[in-house]
């Protein structure tokens, strides 16, 4: 016999009461997890950068960590862990406790790695993305020795002196990398690549003129544009950057459809609670919009951006499968 019936009670009523119950008990269960979130963070964070010092994705690094120290009132603290393209930082955060007290902020070798060498983690099973930071432009910069001032002028000085010229990334699989393998294949020059575990490093062995190319994020390099110790003569996005006007695109100088960006995000290991993720989403959005951080990004050449987790998510899920099928037709193989 139905128990609810023969007290009296309703199919209907029943159903409410199951339904109420069932409310009340998710309630229990998640208030834990929703007080943690309120609180959250009661102690340092750590974000862990997968290039060395001193280059762009450090440099966005900071700042963000800065704010939002500011804005929490617990330290936001980088700690770079290079090599790998990113993959040791990435296969570190993956093992972390799912706590939201170790963060990784993502770069384009996350979506490039799976295609470059056998990873010990799942790009996207084992991450919890919490939100895309900001777009960045590369530069295209070559040593004041070399006599290229124009993008036609360097593809005809490389067509003159074929496997002379070296060009510096952050490493096998980074857009640096990515955009001068790019850039061959279109233009039919040949250059010889020379990878580095890092912006920073990459950056230096430019400066003394080890290697006479690089295509880089504005944001670690606008400085010595700025004082030319570097020359800048092209920009790789599809539009030219407020931080350079006066620099054109590549497409402009000659190379139609010549498009590679940079980009930053954060994300956190699987299974971090949802509100953690909502939280740290919400105050880093908000460090975005604020002036002085948005002002200080669009100095470097990054476009602000904060999206939502989901947005987020798909959107390293398409930079995966995009990246995966050029490094595939272009024979690009993991060092």
């Amino acid at each position: 016999m139905n128990i609810a019936l023969a007290a009296g009670i309703t199919n209907r009523e029943h159903h409410e009461m199951l339904f109420k119950n069932n409310g009340l008990l998710c309630a229990i269960v998640l208030a834990p997890t929703l007080v943690q979130a309120q609180a959250f963070p009661v102690k340092p964070v750590r974000l862990l950068v997968g290039f060395a010092p001193a280059g762009p994705n450090d440099i966005v690094a900071r700042a963000l960590a800065a704010k939002l120290s500011e804005q929490t009132g617990q330290q936001f603290v980088v700690e770079n862990r290079a090599g790998a393209n990113t993959a040791i930082a990435s296969e570190l955060m993956a093992r972390s406790a799912p706590d939201g007290y170790t963060l990784l902020q993502n770069a384009p070798g996350h979506a490039t790695n799976p295609a470059l060498m056998k990873l010990s983690f799942d790009p996207v099973r084992d991450f919890a993305f919490v939100t895309q930071l900001a777009d960045a432009q590369n530069l295209l910069l070559v040593h004041p020795s070399l006599p290229a001032y124009t993008v036609k002028e360097l593809i005809a000085f490389s067509k003159l002196h074929p496997g002379q010229l070296n060009y510096g990334s952050a490493g096998t699989g980074a857009t640096g990398h990515l955009s001068g393998e790019l850039f061959q294949l279109m233009t039919g020059v040949k250059w010889v690549h020379i990878p580095y575990k890092g912006a920073g490093p990459a950056l230096i062995d430019l400066l003394a003129g080890h290697h006479a190319l690089y295509f880089t994020n504005i944001a670690g390099v606008i400085g010595y544009v700025r004082t030319q110790r570097l020359r800048a003569i092209a920009v790789a996005g599809e539009k030219r950057s407020p931080t350079v006007p006066d620099v054109p695109t590549v497409i402009e100088s000659g190379v139609p459809g010549f498009v590679v960006t940079a980009w930053y995000g954060i994300s956190a290991p699987a299974k971090t609670p949802r509100p953690v993720i909502d939280k740290l989403n919400s105050e880093m959005v908000r460090a975005l919009k604020s002036a002085d951080l948005r002002a200080r990004l669009l100095d470097l050449g990054t476009d602000p951006v904060g999206s939502t987790p989901e947005q987020y998510t798909a959107f390293v899920q398409n930079e995966i499968a995009k990246w995966g099928k050029v490094i595939k037709s272009a024979g690009i193989r993991g060092e």
